[in-house]
């Protein structure tokens, strides 16, 4: 009969245990008729080990960066600031290879050339 009793204890420190880490990581607070609040586990939301959309907003941002540069400057101008940032240590150049005009950049700068005609 001990034996028994103790898996029904362990049991039951099972799950007082779960509801804890549950409750650890956030939980809403439930109101009940008589006005007692009642702890419930909040839903969790997946949260990934690598800020993926923070990655991705900052590719986009240095992409508009690159395009309002290449439309402000234009083709010529900016290929020279490259060629010389291209000629500079290992630094420079990887900001050169960084700031080279892809294909996504000369079409952003295309509509931004096109942005003063339409106003």
């Amino acid at each position: 009969m001990a034996d028994a009793n103790d898996t029904i204890f362990a049991r039951r420190l099972q799950r007082i245990e779960k509801r804890h880490r549950k409750l650890a990581h956030g939980y809403v607070r439930l109101k009940n008729v008589d006005g007692l609040l009642i702890p419930v586990p909040g839903r969790r939301l997946h949260r990934r080990s690598f800020p993926l959309a923070g990655l991705l907003m900052t590719l986009a941002a240095l992409t508009a960066f690159k395009a309002f540069l290449l439309a402000y400057h234009g083709p010529i101008i900016y290929a020279g600031n490259l060629d010389i940032l291209a000629s500079g240590n290992a630094a420079e150049r990887a900001g050169a290879w960084i700031m080279s005009a892809d294909p996504l950049t000369r079409w952003l700068a295309g509509q931004f050339a096109l942005l003063p005609t339409l106003w």
